[in-house]
């Protein structure tokens, strides 16, 4: 039972993950074809992420009351709805509007699969089944150039990843029986406890360090991704299509190190991933910043990658943990909302910084999040109350 149920969630995954990079892929023709300005894709994207950040705080209510198998369902059938109704759009602020679905569908199923997982299954699941959500972001822009070099463009790329989510729907609403199953022990347990405030999550015991790590974290991750490839045409002089290979590398180190980390996860417990994680982020970061050869930067790019590639999985694999399975749905959903709000506004603070000094502070910038990141985990690892590995 346990095992098909595994594996709808790997699938889950991958679904998650090609929806989230699409729009980029697309906006180069969608922003002609819809007559807008090329700027105004940040606008679609904060849609979407306030839509996160949202479903991501009250995804404790709704699973305690409908369960993950029924939240997850639902989310996805609003991601593909979201999706297919891009197809059918006509204009700029249908797309805005589509975003609500599209955000709050995947906050709402990333909290909840993320919990369950750390909650019924080992560390190792949790580091494959985000390099799986990796193998569905690279594959969506694949999809969606297919049909970018067709006369159907850009509509039909939201038109099949909506379909390959529809799907799942179903896959996912046939297997809620298994879903109940799985959660029925802790049913009663559950029922007996009132929804928890968010304000009384964040007084517990190391909540707030927790919080910051991850919004950190996330910060790191996509700033690097979003403005790695200026850094390297702007300091080392390369050209845009060679920067764009090595941040692919970049991406590509995330996806294989964290295959590689769930074999690791198998003799090493979260907190041992962690810093190994941070350890290696920090000297990508260090050698990012050395001047000597262009060879340091470029290998500083891959570290990074490698280092993120545990650090995240642990985190959330970590929650049951660091705060009791009682209170892990709660507490993973304002994880996941902080992590969100920090891949949101970091990047662009950034951006903004960088425009007014020079691209040359951005190993500068990252040092100052890894090393916060770093302290924050250990005041989490050092103050919370630790039960036996699940």
């Amino acid at each position: 039972m346990s095992t098909i149920l595994l594996v709808i969630i790997y699938i889950s995954f991958i679904s998650l993950g090609l929806p989230d990079s699409i729009l980029g892929s697309a906006w180069p023709m969608m922003h002609l074809e819809l007559n807008v300005p090329v700027s105004y894709a940040g606008l679609a994207t904060m849609i979407v992420a306030g839509g996160t950040i949202i479903s991501s705080l009250f995804s404790e209510r709704l699973i305690k009351r409908f369960g993950t198998g029924k939240v997850t369902a639902i989310s996805v059938l609003m991601t593909a709805l979201g999706l297919i109704g891009t197809y059918m759009v006509p204009g700029f602020w249908g797309i805005c509007l589509l975003g609500i679905p599209l955000g709050l569908g995947a906050g709402a199923v990333d909290s909840a699969l993320n919990n369950f997982v750390a909650l019924h299954y080992e560390a190792k699941h949790m580091n494959w089944l985000h390099c799986f959500w990796g193998v569905g972001a690279t594959a969506g822009p694949f999809i969606m150039s297919f049909w970018l070099l067709r006369e159907s463009g850009w509509r039909m790329g939201y038109a099949t990843i909506g379909l390959i989510q529809g799907i799942l729907v179903i896959c996912l609403f046939v297997t809620l029986p298994l879903w109940k199953k799985m959660e029925k022990q802790e049913e009663n347990k559950e029922s007996e406890k009132s929804n928890t405030r968010i304000s009384e999550l964040l007084e517990m015991r190391g909540a707030k360090p927790a919080l910051i790590a991850f919004f950190c974290y996330c910060g790191v991750e996509l700033t690097t991704g979003l403005w790695g490839s200026t850094f390297l045409v702007d300091t080392l002089g390369l050209s845009a299509e060679k920067a764009a290979k090595w941040v692919s590398i970049y991406y590509l180190g995330i996806t294989v190190g964290r295959l590689l980390a769930g074999f690791l996860a198998i003799k090493l417990n979260n907190i041992k991933m962690m810093r190994l994680g941070q350890i290696i982020c920090l000297l990508g970061v260090i050698l990012l910043g050395m001047p000597f050869t262009s060879y340091c930067q470029l290998t500083g790019l891959m570290l990074i990658g490698l280092g993120c590639a545990p650090i995240y999985p642990a985190m959330l694999h970590e929650t049951p943990q660091r705060f009791g399975k009682e209170q892990s749905q709660g507490i993973m959903g304002i994880q996941m909302a902080c992590a969100y709000v920090g891949s949101t506004f970091i990047p662009p603070v950034f951006g903004f910084l960088a425009k007014g000094m020079s691209f040359k502070i951005m190993p500068v910038f990252l040092m100052i999040f890894v090393v916060l990141m770093f302290i924050c985990s250990e005041m989490v690892n050092r103050g919370t109350k630790k039960p036996n590995n699940i």
